[in-house]
């Protein structure tokens, strides 16, 4: 399903229950926050193996896609009511990281792009 698709389907079900006055720039930053640490919560002790794996446990695996489909739902209820693209917004914030991020500088670094040198 299309992401135009799904912030359709979000906002139909917000307007079902007449959630729309409660879906405020703000308010949809601060629940999309408080869910990504949820999200957070389930790896906040998990060592990077352990974190790898995560989806090998089956009740940690449905928490994780839990989490993460609330993230992404209210991102897309944010993108809506702001009327911002994001497949678009992607696409250019993807090339501007290639002009920032030149593979020849950046292949198996971490480093922030003003650290590459260059």
């Amino acid at each position: 399903m299309a992401l135009t698709h799904l912030q359709q389907a979000l906002a139909q079900f917000a307007a079902e229950r007449e959630w729309e006055q409660f879906h405020s720039p703000k308010n949809l930053v601060m629940a999309m926050a408080g869910e990504s640490g949820e999200l957070l919560e389930i790896f906040q002790w998990l060592t990077p193996e352990q974190s790898d794996q995560v989806m090998g446990d089956a009740e940690r695996a449905v928490q994780v896609r839990e989490e993460m489909a609330d993230v992404l739902a209210y991102l897309l209820r944010l993108a809506d009511v702001l009327d911002i693209d994001l497949e678009e917004a992607l696409t250019q914030k993807i090339e501007k990281n290639r002009r920032k991020y030149p593979v020849h500088l950046a292949r198996g670094r971490a480093d922030k792009y003003t650290q590459l040198g260059g």
